[in-house]
């Protein structure tokens, strides 16, 4: 079917190193072009071959994180739903292992009448496909493309071609790169270097790409005369060599590539039908001042098992910063490993407010336990997420005459499995085929704290988990105080917990980090933040 709207593509490539910073300048290119009012998308492709995150070792991918349609998918899409205040869908993240999944379907169910198949044209024409896909679901002005990796990675290699491809088809005034690098700097020598950046764009040009802008990352702002060498020996336009350097807060890159007159730039490359006014990035610019304020300070721990990694909890880490942001206040975030023999009591007292992300697996569920006990002997504010949650339901229990109370995740033969897998999910097989997963519904029980937050009764929050509160234990944890403040819609599936005479004590299954937003933090994380601030003062 012929195609009656015209899509237009921004392409992102990195080089030089990777985790520069590729996904915080897409989102923010993004939340340039979604000020100026226009319908904007984002993709982000990871070359490796599995075929989603989910079962990628938080210490060497970061966060997993999941799409309302119950995709997992890597930590950037969070960036941009962020930035962009949308909610995108699985198909945002294209894997090489989607697309090679995809294209063996096909020849087994014949679709190539007996050809040969091939990276070209094959695996190319189906990654093109995968895109355009995306573009024709909401007919979107301008989709960003982000290119996970660094150019020269093999794996990278037919998705370069295929993109390549794409901006022929699609007509070179519809499709524009944006290249972004790191300028070192060497202490040694006084200077910045150009040269890795050089040749970053020599091997992107050898693959028949020339950008058309060049980000360069630097850990301080570089002047005039590097960048017209930049331009110069990477044959790109003065003005489309732009500096971002190491800034305060991530919100700030789009006010920095503003300055640069990136909006503009974008306008004119490719054609939009509109005029670039860097004074509709105001309302955002007001966001930003907000979270850089420096007092007064609340110091909330984050008690998990990959604290080694902060990306493993970024969006817990963005959604307190939004939280604390509105209502006045700096959130100054320190980890603790709950992989520990005892956790230390002493750093414990330095937090006005806990927060148990989720996590599988037993080890550090033993700490995760002390930290609920500390809070709750202590009138901490607690905040529990998932297997967070979990671990508030476990010692609860264990407080109240279920000594040996614990999660059949962790043990098959428990006298007190308060936590346990339903019937269903007993019989899923594959690891990534989690029955929980995605938006669900959950219905909120008036009179609780929980309510007092969201304000409403019906919402919808997404989940990533298989184990469940186990409904056998539910009447008599109640009876001993155990509050039930959200269920699923036919109040079979308990969904948030809140323990009794604290000042602010809140599990929840699901994972409200998802849907937090600089201009909309989400309701239980600004709870949580105003009964640290309310508490800490007093």
């Amino acid at each position: 079917m012929e195609r009656i709207f015209l899509t237009k593509y921004i392409i992102i490539t990195g080089g030089v190193v990777s985790s520069i910073g590729k996904g915080i300048t897409s989102a923010s290119m993004g939340r340039i072009l979604r000020s100026y009012g226009l319908n904007v998308s984002a993709i982000k492709i990871d070359p490796y071959l599995n075929w989603d995150s989910g079962t990628l070792n938080p210490y060497q991918h970061g966060e997993v994180f999941v799409t309302n349609d119950g995709m997992e998918t890597d930590l950037d899409l969070g960036h941009y739903e962020r930035f962009l205040d949308v909610e995108l869908e699985g198909f945002a993240n294209i894997t090489t292992g989607k697309v090679y999944k995809a294209v063996i379907s096909k020849e087994r169910e014949g679709g190539f009448l007996g050809e040969c198949v091939q990276v070209i044209p094959h695996i190319t024409n189906q990654i093109k496909e995968m895109i355009r896909d995306t573009s024709e679901k909401k007919d979107y002005d301008v989709v960003l493309i982000e290119l996970g990796g660094t150019v020269g990675d093999i794996e990278s290699q037919p998705f370069l071609e295929a993109l390549r491809q794409l901006r022929n088809e699609e007509g070179s005034e519809n499709v524009m790169f944006v290249h972004v690098t790191f300028i070192p700097y060497l202490d040694a020598a006084g200077e910045f270097k150009t040269k890795p950046t050089q040749h970053s764009t020599k091997e992107l040009r050898s693959m028949g790409i020339n950008p058309d802008v060049i980000v360069c990352r630097s850990q301080k702002p570089i002047d005039d005369a590097l960048k017209q060498k930049v331009a110069h020996f990477c044959d790109v336009d003065r003005n489309a060599v732009v500096n971002t350097p190491d800034a305060g807060t991530i919100y700030e890159v789009p006010l920095v590539l503003e300055e640069n007159n990136i909006g503009e730039l974008i306008v004119k490359r490719i054609g939009l039908d509109i005029e670039a006014d860097s004074s509709k990035l105001d309302d955002w610019a007001k966001i930003v001042e907000s979270i850089k304020i420096k007092d007064p300070v609340v110091t909330i721990g984050i008690i998990g098992k990959y604290v080694e990694l902060e990306d493993a909890y970024i969006s817990i880490r963005e959604s307190l910063q939004h939280a604390a942001a509105s209502i006045g206040v700096k959130a100054n975030i320190e980890y603790l490993s709950s992989d520990v023999d005892e956790l230390d009591k002493d750093v414990m007292g330095n937090f006005d407010g806990i927060l148990i992300p989720g996590g599988f697996g037993e080890r550090g569920f033993e700490g995760k336990l002390d930290a609920v006990e500390y809070a709750i002997e202590n009138d901490v504010p607690l905040f529990g997420i998932c297997l967070g949650m979990q671990s508030i339901v476990t010692q609860f229990a264990r407080r109240n005459g279920y000594s040996d109370a614990n999660s059949s995740e962790f043990d098959d033969n428990l006298k007190y499995p308060v936590i346990d897998m339903m019937k269903e999910q007993k019989k899923i097989k594959n690891m990534g085929g989690t029955m929980r997963l995605g938006s669900y519904d959950c219905k909120i029980i008036e009179g609780t704290k929980t309510h007092d937050a969201y304000g409403e009764i019906d919402i919808e929050e997404r989940h990533r988990h298989r184990y469940e509160f186990n409904n056998d234990f539910r009447d008599d944890l109640e009876s001993k105080g155990l509050i039930i403040s959200g269920t699923s819609p036919d109040d079979f599936l308990v969904e948030i917990i809140e323990v009794p005479n604290h000042p602010w004590a809140i599990g929840c299954q699901f994972h409200p980090e998802f849907k937090s937003r600089p201009n909309r933090p989400h309701p239980l994380f600004k709870s949580f933040l105003e009964a640290i601030y309310n508490y800490s003062k007093n």
